[in-house]
């Protein structure tokens, strides 16, 4: 992704399989703060009280990652989350996977791929949604170059938030921060007047 774009859950979504007898359930649910992820994980946890085993990842924009084994080997469960979650390419995601433990060990190996691979089923069920990373700027438009500023809009790139008739007009925009710049020189060169602001 680039650096003012990335990929996240649309909503949330669960896999269940049987492997050697274990039951694992993979469940898959936006955060943007890891506060968020622990209430999730805690309601979780309070829905199948009867695992053995509640294991997990997340990663947030930013670079943000952590992991846990809960209780399974060191390095079995809460990195091949993790692996699954970067393989998929997604941010601002979490992946919990629920056990239920069958009877049968699976030793190290078939303990990792198990976890792996039902986080990265769990994935691949979840719909996406694009994020941007945007830049606000607010314009002071007149009345004879109101045309002219509403052909800026193109989103997602320049996406048009609010405007507000008066005195003077102002529009607000919000810009890729990719484009920032350039947006800013342009309308210098077209002699709109503009302000940056916070969102």
């Amino acid at each position: 992704m680039s650096a003012d774009h990335y990929r996240t859950p649309a909503a949330p979504a669960e896999i269940r399989q049987k492997i050697e007898r274990s039951e694992f359930l993979g469940i898959v649910v936006a955060v943007s703060a890891e506060e968020q992820f622990f209430e999730e994980l805690q309601r979780i946890e309070k829905r199948h009280f009867d695992a053995t085993h509640h294991c997990w990842a997340f990663r947030l924009w930013g670079g943000r990652t952590r992991s846990s084994d809960a209780g399974e080997p060191s390095g079995t469960a809460g990195k091949p989350i993790l692996s699954a979650i970067e393989g998929a390419d997604l941010y601002d995601c979490a992946v919990i996977v629920v056990r239920w433990y069958g009877g049968i060990k699976l030793g190290t190996g078939g303990l990792s791929r198990a976890y792996r691979d039902t986080a990265a089923e769990a994935l691949s069920a979840t719909p996406l949604l694009d994020r941007y990373i945007y830049t606000r700027f607010r314009l002071d438009v007149p009345f004879d170059i109101l045309g002219t500023v509403y052909r800026l809009v193109a989103p997602p790139d320049v996406v048009l938030v609010a405007e507000n008739f008066g005195e003077t007009n102002t529009f607000d925009f919000d810009v890729r921060e990719s484009m920032a710049e350039k947006f800013g020189a342009m309308l210098t060169e077209k002699r709109v007047r503009w302000q940056l602001v916070s969102s």
